[in-house]
C-alpha cells in the first residue's frame, strides 16, 4: 500500500463554538480540602523567589491563573504546580490537615487538584485516581492530552484509508 506521509494533516485547534473553554470549566465544585491550600510560610517563600528572579530578568515564578481564563501548560517536577495557582475562596475549614509551617493562607491560594488536572488532559470524570497525589500530579503532566491523542489516530486511519 502507498501512503504518503504528505497526506496527513494535523486538525487546526477545536474550539467549542465561540466559547472558548475556561479554568472554571475543570475546576471542583465543591470546596476542596485544604491541603491543597497554601501555607502562609509557603506563600512568602514563593513571592522572595519570585521577586529574586524578576530582579535577575528572568520570567519565573509562581502564577495565579484567572478561572475565567485558560490554565497554563502543566507541568512535572521543580515549580510546576506554581504555574498554575488560583484563587477559590469557598475554603471553610482552614485547620491544617498536614504539617505546614505557618498557617493556611487566608487570601484562598490553592494549587489544583489532581482531578483539575485530570480534566485538563481530558480524563473523563470516572477515570479513578488510584495513587497519591504526588504521583498523581506526575502521570497527568506527564500525559498527552487524551483529545489530542483521539484527533491524531483519527486523522492517521483516514491517512490510511481505514476510515
Amino acid at each position: 500500500m502507498g501512503i504518503n506521509i504528505n497526506d496527513f494533516k494535523y486538525l487546526e485547534p477545536v474550539s467549542i463554538g465561540d466559547k472558548r473553554p475556561k479554568f472554571r470549566d475543570v475546576m471542583e465544585e465543591k470546596e476542596v480540602s485544604v491541603k491543597y491550600y497554601l501555607s502562609t510560610a509557603y506563600m512568602d517563600t514563593l513571592i522572595r523567589h519570585k521577586a529574586r528572579h524578576e530582579a535577575a530578568g528572568h520570567g519565573f515564578g509562581y502564577k495565579i491563573i484567572d478561572i475565567d481564563g485558560v490554565a497554563n501548560a502543566i507541568v512535572v517536577g521543580g515549580m510546576g504546580r506554581e504555574c498554575n495557582l488560583l484563587i477559590d475562596k469557598r475554603l471553610t475549614n482552614f485547620t491544617p490537615i498536614t504539617r505546614i509551617k505557618g498557617e493556611v493562607n487566608k487570601d484562598g491560594v490553592r494549587k489544583m487538584t489532581p482531578r483539575e488536572w485530570a480534566r485538563l488532559q481530558g480524563f473523563p470524570d470516572k477515570f479513578k485516581i488510584v495513587v497519591a497525589d504526588a504521583s498523581a500530579y506526575k502521570q497527568f503532566g506527564n500525559s498527552v492530552a487524551i483529545p489530542a491523542i483521539q484527533a491524531t489516530a483519527e486523522q492517521e486511519l483516514k491517512t490510511l484509508g481505514l476510515i
